[in-house]
């Protein structure tokens, strides 16, 4: 069977079984999504939002892209954080790492790779940003592990200087945004200690967390 027909077939499998399982599945899931989350991830295979949270579709409003970049130059993303924000009303904005990202690899290796150098260069930015942090590491994969969470740490801030992020702290509106990173080799997730609520809780929480992040702990 050709691939795209097996993926078909599954799809058929699938639904028969959910069906089975919960008769109104679908129905209840074709109403009006009501999500309290928002996941900004990586677009690695490895990393199901869903399935990693242990929610069911429905539960999570998503946005990935190669390393988990957040810049006031894509619109892409910047429309995904409005319209959670402002049309579903998400009361959590997640950013989420992982650690053995390919994307932040080859931002701290200046990796050549095509088209796509042009994106990562967003982490060779945060690379360069933090190099006293990442040249303290005694070993190359530390290094990556450290700038898996100075990438996740950055874009937490640029979410929070989003105004779409900023005019619904003034308005009151409910609204945290966390920094997280998943560990592929156990389905952990690390968390980062950012959990913004309103614009001055920002600057402290990143402090600490960069401090965190210097010391040389051990590799996860």
């Amino acid at each position: 069977m050709k691939t795209i027909d097996r993926l078909l077939a599954d799809n058929k499998l699938w639904s028969e079984r959910i069906q089975r399982e919960d008769p109104t599945f679908f129905e209840r899931l074709s109403r009006q999504q009501a999500p309290e989350y928002l996941w900004i991830g990586c677009s690695d295979s490895r990393v199901p939002a869903n399935q990693i949270m242990n929610m069911a579709p429905g539960e999570v409003f998503v946005h990935r892209n190669i390393a988990n970049v957040v810049v006031h130059t894509d619109l892409n993303c910047l429309s995904v954080i409005q319209y959670a924000v402002d049309v579903l009303k998400v009361k959590h904005i997640l950013v989420v790492g992982h650690y053995g990202c390919g994307g932040v690899l080859a931002g701290l290796d200046r990796m050549r790779l095509g088209l796509v150098d042009n994106w990562i260069r967003h982490v060779t930015d945060v690379a360069f940003k933090h190099e006293a942090i990442l040249d303290a590491m005694d070993s190359h994969a530390l290094r990556h592990d450290r700038l898996c969470e100075l990438n996740v740490l950055e874009q937490v801030a640029n979410i929070c200087k989003t105004t779409v992020v900023r005019d619904a702290w003034e308005r009151g509106q409910e609204l945290a945004v966390h920094g997280w990173v998943y560990t592929l080799r156990d389905g952990r997730v690390h968390d980062l200690g950012m959990d913004v609520t309103r614009p001055d809780e920002f600057a402290p929480q990143y402090a600490a967390a960069l401090a965190r992040i210097r010391i040389d702990h051990e590799d996860r």
